[in-house]
């Protein structure tokens, strides 16, 4: 019962994460924009100065976390103090243009996604949606129209997010940051859960008579694989 009860506060605390911070990077675009009292307004200079705090955030937490996991870790510490030097330095810089780190962390992100699906549809690589199929079916190799199938749809989230990151450039650049601002933190989560449903409705029609199984599933059962796998090589590497 209390493991149930830590996944399920695991599980709200991403879902938490993942619906909050687009919504609070909203709010920061948005009130900073010109209305009533101007840019220069109260409220707009709080927008910019959570906004440039929102903005930097993610970057020094994970840089931290990183460093402290890191075999040098006072050193990568350090090396993180640094950096967080180096921000407070240029922190008037940031409050004016903290929208442009949320470009980048936005473009970034759907850029990393369309490298990992993307790099497993080299010659002699497993495409990643193969993968996942081929663990929740617990089949290896699968049948033909269903391995091309599976490939079709790694090129296809490839795809999609090449497209999300071309689009959230074309927007940041040539209209207003709140614009942006509704695509890339309003939409694009929509966009893919819709990828998500039109992908298992064109699966269920293709293949009928297969038990149709979210790609959700496989993406929990790979991570699951990894989890366990890493704590099989520690415990091996322990017993040498």
């Amino acid at each position: 019962h209390a493991l149930a009860m830590k996944r399920y506060l695991r599980w709200l605390l991403i879902a938490a994460l993942v619906v909050g911070y687009p919504v609070l990077m909203h709010y920061t675009n948005v009130a900073n924009t010109p209305g009533d009292g101007g840019a220069g307004s109260d409220n707009a200079l709080h927008a910019r100065r959570l906004g440039a705090l929102v903005a930097t955030a993610p970057i020094v937490l994970l840089a931290g976390l990183w460093a402290w996991r890191c075999s040098w870790r006072y050193v990568m510490l350090a090396a993180v103090a640094l950096m967080c030097a180096g921000l407070w330095a240029v922190w008037p810089f940031l409050l004016q243009h903290y929208g442009a780190v949320y470009w980048l962390q936005h473009v970034g992100m759907q850029l990393v996604c369309a490298f990992v699906f993307g790099r497993t549809l080299l010659e002699g690589e497993v495409p990643l949606c193969t993968q996942f199929a081929r663990i929740v079916h617990q089949q290896n190799p699968m049948a033909p129209e269903r391995e091309q199938y599976a490939r079709q749809v790694t090129i296809a989230w490839m795809l999609f997010f090449i497209v999300i990151a071309i689009i959230s450039t074309l927007l940041f650049f040539l209209t207003s940051l709140a614009t942006w601002s509704t695509f890339s933190n309003l939409v694009t989560l929509p966009l893919a859960i819709l990828m998500f449903v039109v992908e298992y409705c064109i699966r269920v029609r293709v293949f009928p008579h297969v038990k149709a199984a979210p790609i959700l599933d496989g993406i929990r059962a790979y991570m699951n694989r990894g989890v366990n796998s890493g704590i099989k090589n520690s415990r091996d590497d322990n017993n040498r």
